[in-house]
């Protein structure tokens, strides 16, 4: 499968396009990160930003699904990081693509992939090490690393949800976020099951926007924002080698 992973931010808004069929560098088709400056206007900078990823979703036709880190599920956050997430929220729309959110202490499990072995915090060094070690590529921002590794969960969250792969092929982090299910054995709620992992949480933690039919004025709006002139945001991507 051919994702994206996206690691929303005004300043360094990492990208990262996968494919989860090849092994080493070739996983990594292209990375890169938009950024805008905080001196601009602040309206100015979602519009720029949504318009700089329909274009990169346009430009790799072959995504599949679509991963995001999501603003803490169930915390507060800033109105800057939300609007940016609804901004982001409408490209994914309006390109009909799916997608699946992970909150940033979901993404550092995920990264892990066995939090009973990988002990401890997952810092910006630890993330990018991870991409370096997944990938064999060497140059990472924490910006792109952080996309990698969403693009990589949300391929297999896809997978799954598909029924290609088994929950006994998932590693513990991916059971535990995708297909957790607990049953009380004490209290009022003995007995009683609740199925908390993502698997189960369509139209919440994930969406099936290509189901939705377009009508054409939203394909006309989209190719309209598509085809805006923001030359200083225009992704910038890291080809990665040819490999036979």
């Amino acid at each position: 499968m051919i994702s994206l992973g996206l690691d929303p931010s005004l300043t360094g808004f990492g990208w990262c396009v996968h494919n989860s069929e090849v092994v080493g560098e070739g996983r990594v088709i292209a990375k890169g990160a938009f950024h805008t400056e905080a001196k601009e206007i602040f309206v100015s900078r979602y519009i720029r930003i949504r318009s700089s990823l329909i274009r990169l979703i346009e430009k790799y036709p072959d995504i599949r699904a679509i991963g995001v880190e999501s603003p803490p599920f169930g915390e507060q956050f800033s109105e800057g990081l939300y609007a940016l997430f609804v901004y982001v929220n409408e490209a994914l729309y309006l390109s009909r693509k799916n997608v699946v959110y992970f909150d940033p202490k979901t993404l550092k499990m995920l990264a892990k992939m066995d939090p009973r072995v990988r002990k401890g915090t997952m810092d910006k060094s630890d993330m990018i090490e991870a991409a370096k070690a997944e990938t064999g590529i060497k140059r990472w921002s924490n910006d792109e690393a952080d996309a990698y590794l969403i693009s990589r969960s949300a391929a297999r969250f896809w997978v799954f949800g598909a029924g290609l792969i088994a929950a006994d092929d998932l590693t513990p982090a991916e059971a535990h976020s995708f297909h957790r299910v607990h049953t009380f054995v004490r209290g009022e709620k003995a007995g009683l099951t609740e199925r908390r992992g993502l698997v189960f949480r369509e139209d919440d933690r994930f969406f099936r926007f290509e189901q939705i039919p377009q009508d054409s004025e939203e394909e006309e709006f989209r190719k309209w924002l598509s085809r805006r002139n923001f030359k200083k945001l225009e992704a910038k991507p890291r080809p990665q080698k040819a490999h036979p």
